[in-house]
């Protein structure tokens, strides 16, 4: 600053060196950063502070001196090198002002760090994790295609999901997640989030781990043949914590049915059992009934199984049929309008998406049909949200029948198309 008071020296000095104002500012910013580098590397060498030779006030002036930096790419080596530092002392070293600027300068892609980094700035400074924690959430709701892909690359391109690696992060963005959830009376973005490419099944709650092992196989890593073997195996599970005397608070009972909603995968799959297999139908409709009414009492729960199984037996009857009317399905249809309970909707609006989609004649009277099921918004953004995880998961299955998978695909996208107009 000094130098540029006096420009016409500075210039005169930086020519007879050969350089133009530009190239030699470049220069003496690489140089410093080098230096700077060196010497703090050389300070906390493998991590370890080595006491004398820089303070930690020393350290927390130079993160001050990079404020007005921060958007430099020859910076990066130093932010790096800052935010893997660890000095002598307990507190933080590193001015809150420096934490926070990175992180708004990294969510907002200003700058590019390596993972190292950003999993350390969220570790030192949970402030800057809560805030990228948010940011996503805000993009993932305001949104506007429905694509799995596009969500999936948002997702890892918030890098939360590799930090999440880290069992202290996990369990703050896990934290957030559950508030999220509650706050926005599970709100179809918000539990797209949870579902989607996000859960770190290793660190996911110390209690309950036999559910969390049974849901955290992925539906490819269980032969098809046993899926329902193993959806029964989750059903008993849910419900014999269920009805533990231990599980007496909505609390207890929300910890649960968070688990099955972010491994929510396997609800689709054993919508889908219900019709296109051949199995006992009690277990799956009963984890059908507790994930859409979670909180019922017996009594409530015994009504929601009576009308889900009547819905269910009237479409399990028109599976094969090849040749279907609307009026087949008027019944299904009426249940889902005169229902008092929104749970029981929602649970008999899947089975009914399930069976156009995958039964004989369903994909004839598909694309009619739907607006039917379809008459509110929320219901419809409901209908979209499903469509849209059963098209992801199609397209990214290595099994299956060639020309029904492209069938199928083909009826679901159109429904898509239809859904948006």
């Amino acid at each position: 600053s000094k130098w540029e008071s006096n420009e016409a020296e500075t210039s005169t000095f930086i020519s007879t060196l050969g350089y133009t104002s530009a190239d030699y500012y470049c220069y003496l910013v690489k140089s410093m950063v080098l230096s700077l580098v060196t010497e703090l590397k050389g300070n906390n060498f493998n991590g370890l502070n080595i006491r004398g030779r820089v303070s930690d006030d020393y350290v927390n002036a130079v993160s001050h001196f990079c404020l007005p930096l921060i958007t430099l790419p020859d910076l990066t080596p130093l932010l790096e090198t800052l935010l893997c530092y660890h000095g002598g002392a307990s507190k933080e070293i590193l001015s809150s002002e420096f934490l926070e600027a990175v992180n708004e300068c990294f969510l907002k892609k200003k700058i590019s760090l390596p993972a190292s980094a950003v999993s350390s700035l969220w570790l030192r400074h949970l402030p800057s994790l809560e805030k990228a924690t948010l940011y996503l959430l805000d993009q993932l709701v305001s949104i506007q295609s429905d694509s799995l892909e596009e969500v999936a690359c948002v997702i890892k391109d918030s890098f939360l999901p590799q930090a999440a690696s880290y069992p202290a992060i996990f369990r703050i963005v896990n934290e957030i997640f559950k508030n999220a959830l509650l706050e926005t009376d599970g709100d179809l973005g918000v539990m797209t989030t949870i579902q989607h490419e996000f859960p770190l099944k290793v660190y996911f709650p110390y209690h309950h781990q036999p559910l969390v092992i049974a849901l955290s196989k992925r539906h490819f890593e269980v032969p098809t043949t046993y899926w329902p073997q193993h959806l029964k195996h989750i059903s008993d599970i849910i419900k014999a914590l269920v009805e533990d005397s231990s599980i007496s608070s909505l609390a207890d009972l929300f910890e649960i049915w968070f688990l099955v909603a972010v491994f929510g995968e396997w609800i689709d799959i054993a919508a889908e059992q219900l019709l296109k297999a051949a199995v006992e139908p009690d277990a799956l409709l009963w984890l059908l009934a507790f994930y859409y009414c979670p909180q019922n009492e017996n009594q409530q729960r015994t009504q929601t199984m009576v009308e889900a199984q009547a819905v269910y037996s009237h479409l399990v009857t028109l599976f094969s049929c090849t040749v279907l009317s609307i009026k087949d399905l008027e019944a299904a249809v009426h249940n889902i309008a005169d229902t008092e309970h929104c749970c029981i909707q929602h649970l008999i609006t899947h089975l009914l998406t399930c069976f156009l989609l995958f039964s004989s004649g369903g994909h004839t009277i598909a694309q009619e049909l739907i607006y039917h099921i379809t008459e509110t918004s929320d219901r419809r953004k409901e209908v979209c949200s499903l469509l849209n995880r059963t098209v992801y998961r199609i397209n990214h299955d290595k099994e299956g029948d060639g020309e029904e998978k492209q069938r199928t695909v083909k009826l679901l996208n159109e429904l898509l198309q239809k859904l948006k107009v």
